[in-house]
């Protein structure tokens, strides 16, 4: 679909290397008969700063389709957002980016597991539960003796 790959090219202001597309912001795409786009978008966090950014960078991606004459954007809070939605793809970029991808909940031992984007160890800590923005903390790896900045563990786990 036109829309979805315009909506790859827009990026998170704060993490570059990952689209709305791929941290799984996106909930829901409508066309009018007269050919405008309804986007749903779920926000990361509330009181994210960067929304307004990336909704005028939605509507300019989406508006560049021939097709389209116009595009309006919505940012909903039902269902939330959560970290697993973040695609497969995502976490990839958000490594290479040197950000560890939303971490897995172990249920046997009720913990979250957070691997280092740098060497995959799990012998992993926490130094900051605020990082940069609202969705990063600050871990260290033990293992590699990095720091580096993990996405929060949002999820319906919790």
């Amino acid at each position: 679909m036109k829309i979805e790959h315009c909506l790859r090219s827009v990026k998170d202001p704060e993490i570059p290397s990952v689209s709305v597309m791929d941290l799984g912001m996106i909930e829901e795409i409508n066309v009018s008969d007269d050919s405008i786009v309804h986007i749903k978008a779920l926000p990361t966090f509330l009181g994210c700063p960067a929304l307004e950014i990336i909704k005028k960078n939605m509507i300019d991606a989406v508006s560049a389709i021939d097709a389209v004459s116009d595009v309006n954007v919505e940012f909903i809070y039902h269902p939330p957002w959560t970290s697993d939605r973040v695609t497969d793809d995502g976490k990839e970029k958000l490594k290479q980016f040197g950000i560890a991808p939303p971490p897995e909940f172990d249920a046997q031992n009720h913990e979250w597991k957070v691997e280092c984007p740098y060497c995959g160890s799990h012998y992993t800590t926490m130094e900051n539960l605020f990082g940069p923005t609202a969705c990063r903390s600050i871990l260290y790896c033990k293992s590699c003796k990095n720091p580096f900045e993990a996405m929060k563990p949002i999820s319906n786990l919790m």
